[in-house]
């Protein structure tokens, strides 16, 4: 399965209860704080509606 890397590069300040709770379940708290995850469809939803909060690359 490939993975991904999730790296957290903008604050969560004035953002929506909802998209504050997806950052903590990727597990992301602070701003440039990176998290591999496997990329299922569960994981690339979330991160879709985060997209403006998060940076991504895939790795091997």
């Amino acid at each position: 399965m490939a993975k991904i890397k999730v790296t957290k590069v903008r604050s969560a300040i004035n953002r929506t209860q909802r998209q504050k709770r997806t950052l903590e379940a990727l597990g992301l708290k602070k701003i440039g704080q990176v998290v591999e995850h496997d990329a299922t469809p569960n994981i690339l939803g979330m991160v879709s509606k985060i997209s403006h909060l998060v940076s991504v690359e895939e790795t091997k």
